[in-house]
């Protein structure tokens, strides 16, 4: 916004002054410019920071008249690069194998840190150096310069180039990106990258150093305003970090605005401060700061700043030193530092007068009243310059030098290229070339865009589509030495590669940190969220500030900083950290855990009693007992009660297909089985009381042995159809079960089909209830021993179990389920092996010891033993 100011009051003068220059190329000239120069066949133009001045209260305008010779501040740096200009002139033109006919000149202007005195100084550049008229017909020949190497000011150079692009005067410069339009700015090239490489650059610091809280300063000016806005987009893009705050330094003395800044420093939880500003901001800022004692910041410089001398200073070191910056890739540049030594040839030139006054503190005659009466020292021009130790000598870090170094050569080669040509073979209208009697700036632009040569240093100069050099900067770091000396040193560099995009290389362990603990500071909003936490941000506040929530059951984060938490994989869980998954614990009723070795032993046991009892009336197969109500019946009754038994087993382990399919199809066959024997039993009770009465013989006639083995089989095998029916239409299968727990994998049979299933229980409670109506209705029947009592005794049990498991079965998850089936089994199992068995084998084991004990009493009286009474039961 100044540089496009600056250039509408330029048109605004320019159309004033018109009226008045109707015949004439003159621009007439409002201020006493300090400059030097040398003249030559083709002269190059310099603009330089000789001065400077932290007062900004007085602004100047293109109707005043001033001067920066006494009023400034000489700036010795600036001078030594108005000085590296003149000996690069001075070792083209002693070159035999560059321009070998052709002698360059300069003109170099001090700018005074001023927008008005540069542009001035450009517009005088531009347009000739002596105040004469010239008419409109000898406009002609050489301009006054051909290209013009300056300014190091972005804003300075918005503004010149805006007007001296019209003419297509070529600038070589060093500023920053706000240059980059080629449609505004057809005429300018940088000899250092531009300040979005530099922006990048610092983005990749801060990732190295973990820095994503950081404050941000610049200049309030066209540098620091575009650098601001690139600085904040590509941060947000690059998803490195944020600002916790961002402020635009004043120009001028504004103690109130600084005062708040340094406030807001303060109370900022950032410890990164970046700055792109220039050194007189910086100067203004540290005084600031110093008074307000800010200490435990990280600075990082831009390049504008980054190797500052009037910085390092015992008042400010204690503050900046372990500053971390960005800097102009140094060079080194043979023999300046004896040409430097040798500028006292140049003393009649008014520039070198003043750098000599101002390093020896004297005068040269007269001079001023009173001066030598007061201390002061008439300049002779022979003082020794290596006795005082100025700056001017201190060639050892060359980093805008050597890039002004490198623009003069560009202009110099674009010559040389451009004065080379060969009639015919030209580039422009009909192969034409550029002579020395007339050239045109736009016909050096044209050179200037394709040249490419390598330095002394060894460094390739070239430009891009854009105007820009090599994208590559030094890492500085500054060091406060035990003995007060400062020192800035390199720790890395940042280069553009081809093919990888920006490289940062750093040596970490050269770097100087101001702490106490001698390490990278951390300066984040929120410290990170460790693995099994996720972030969560904070309402109002940039993504750098966030809440670390724990994941939630079933996720997990095994990253530092995760932004979702994961879901675990089907078949595993996340842990008590949160912080990788495990496998899911996987349940079902197993032989190994008490519940089911209890359910196993119990099942066990129930078998054995089988087998003992089958014993039993094998053993005594031939007594009435036995032989009563059909024993062939009792035996198979026992063996299914075994089988039930056994069956049981098949619900306890870990489900696979054929245990799911085979548990339910033996549970359903041998409890049909069963029930239907003791069916069997009840109908043979009932035919022998009624075969007992008269005419009732023929009831056991029809049924007999064949019909009662008949019907067991037949019950029995319309069982053995529907299981058979079931598991070929939809079989039982082994089933992952998750929802009954969210961290357990449930491992049991579906039933397959409902139905299947409803209809084979209905079967046995059918049978059974018929069993238990028959042995109801026979239970008063006379008889010594009544075998209905105990049946319907037994079916009592038996239906009263299965009735309880319904409901018990239908709310009982998982394993419990099979445990309820397995427990439904064995308790109605046992109960009719008590029921119908316990009585009858109570009785023989009771009739064998009263026989036993009968036949041991007979035999010591010499009696005959007498048969036991149940013999004839």
């Amino acid at each position: 916004m100044e540089a496009f100011l600056v250039t509408f009051l330029l048109y605004v003068y320019l159309i004033s002054e018109s009226s008045s220059l109707l015949s004439s190329c003159k621009l007439r000239r409002q201020f006493y410019l300090n400059s030097m120069h040398k003249p030559g066949d083709v002269v190059l133009g310099g603009l330089f920071k000789g001065h400077y001045t932290s007062v900004f209260s007085k602004l100047l305008t293109f109707m005043e008249q001033t001067t920066c010779v006494y009023d400034y501040i000489f700036d010795t740096a600036g001078f030594r690069h108005a000085m590296t200009m003149a000996f690069a002139i001075d070792e083209i033109n002693k070159k035999p194998n560059l321009l070998p006919n052709v002698t360059l000149g300069y003109s170099l202007y001090d700018n005074c840190a001023t927008l008005v005195i540069g542009f001035s100084a450009a517009l005088l550049l531009a347009s000739g150096q002596e105040e004469q008229f010239m008419l409109q017909e000898e406009c002609l020949g050489t301009p006054p310069v051909l290209g013009i190497v300056g300014d190091s000011f972005s804003t300075f150079s918005i503004a010149t180039s805006d007007v001296l692009g019209l003419f297509n005067l070529p600038i070589v410069s060093l500023p920053s990106s706000v240059l980059l339009d080629r449609q505004r700015f057809p005429s300018f090239f940088r000899t250092i990258p531009s300040d979005a490489f530099q922006v990048r650059a610092m983005i990749k610091i801060l990732k190295r150093f973990g820095w994503t809280w950081a404050g941000l300063l610049v200049s309030d000016d066209d540098y620091g305003l575009h650098v601001s806005q690139t600085f904040q987009s590509d941060l947000a893009q690059s998803g490195g970090g944020c600002l916790a705050y961002s402020e635009i330094l004043p120009w001028g003395e504004n103690p109130a605005e600084l005062k708040r800044i340094v406030e807001i420093m303060k109370r900022s939880t950032a410890r990164v401060v970046i700055v792109f500003a220039h050194q007189i901001h910086m100067i203004q800022l540290m005084e600031e700061v110093v008074r307000e004692n800010v200490t435990g910041l990280q600075w990082i410089a831009s390049e504008a700043w980054s190797a500052a001398a009037v910085l390092q200073t015992p008042r400010f070191m204690p503050y900046l030193s372990g500053t971390l910056g960005i800097a102009i890739r140094r060079g080194e540049i043979l023999g300046l530092r004896d040409f430097l030594l040798r500028i006292h040839f140049l003393i009649n030139t008014f520039q070198v007068m003043q750098f000599w006054e101002y390093t020896f503190h004297c005068r040269f005659a007269p001079p001023p009243a009173g001066w030598v009466e007061a201390g002061g020292e008439v300049c002779t021009g022979q003082e020794d310059l290596e006795s005082v130790g100025t700056e001017l000598l201190d060639v050892s870090d060359l980093r805008p030098e050597y890039n002004i170094y490198k623009a003069v050569y560009a202009l110099a080669y674009a010559l040389d290229d451009m004065l080379q040509c060969e009639p015919g073979r030209g580039p422009f209208s009909g192969h034409s070339c550029a002579t020395l009697q007339i050239l045109k700036p736009w016909q050096l632009i044209h050179y200037l865009e394709k040249v490419n040569f390598t330095t002394s240093f060894g460094d390739q100069v070239s430009f891009d589509e854009n105007g820009d050099a090599l994208p590559i900067y030094d890492v500085m770091n500054w060091l406060w030495l035990p003995d007060g000396r400062t020192k800035v040193q390199s720790v890395g560099l940042v280069k553009k590669l081809a093919s990888k995009g920006e490289e940062l290389t750093l040596d970490e362990e050269k770097i100087f940190w101001n702490f106490d603990s001698k390490q990278s500071p951390l300066s984040v909003c929120s410290e990170s969220c460790p693995p099994g936490t996720r972030m969560a941000r904070k309402k109002g506040q940039p993504f750098c500030c966030f809440d670390c929530v724990p994941c939630s059951e079933g996720k997990f984060s095994n990253d530092t900083d995760s932004m979702e938490c994961t879901s675990c994989p089907e078949d595993f869980w996340s842990n008590v950290q949160r912080d990788h998954c495990i496998p899911k614990k996987t349940e079902f009723l197993s032989y190994h855990e008490p519940l089911g070795i209890c359910l196993t032993t119990t099942s066990l046991l129930g078998t054995f009693i089988c087998a003992v009892v089958l014993g039993i009336f094998t053993y005594h197969r031939s007594t009435p007992m036995v032989r009563a109500n059909n024993s062939e019946l009792s035996f198979l009754l026992l063996l299914s009660l075994k089988s039930c038994f056994l069956c049981s087993l098949l619900f306890i382990g870990r489900p696979s297909l054929w245990t799911c399919q085979l548990r339910h199809a033996a549970f359903g066959i041998s409890f049909v089985l069963c029930v239907s024997c003791i069916l069997v039993k009840t109908i043979v009770v009932l035919a022998v009381f009624k075969a007992s009465k008269p005419g009732g013989g023929a009831s056991l006639k029809w049924f007999g042995a064949v019909q009662q083995r008949g019907t067991v089989l037949v019950l029995t095998s319309i069982q053995a159809a529907i299981c058979t029916a079931w598991i070929v239409s939809a079989s039982p299968a082994p089933h992952k079960n998750t929802q009954y727990h969210n961290d357990k994998i449930v491992y049991e049979c579906v039933v397959g089909s409902t139905v299947g299933f409803a209809v084979l229980l209905s079967y046995v409670g059918f049978l059974a209830i018929l069993s238990f109506l028959l042995a109801f209705l026979a239970r008063n029947l006379p008889d010594n021993f009544n075998e209905a009592k105990l049946i319907t005794f037994s079916m009592l049990i038996f239906c009263a179990v299965w009735v309880a498991f319904v409901p018990a079965y239908v709310n009982s998850p998982g394993k419990y389920s099979d445990a309820v089936e397995v427990f439904a089994i064995l308790a109605s199992s046992f109960g009719l092996l008590l029921a119908l068995f316990g009585p009858k084998c109570y009785i023989i084991l009771q009739s064998l010891i009263e026989s036993s004990e009968a036949h041991h009493a007979s035999t010591q009286k010499g009696e005959h033993p007498k048969p036991s009474s149940w013999a004839y039961t």
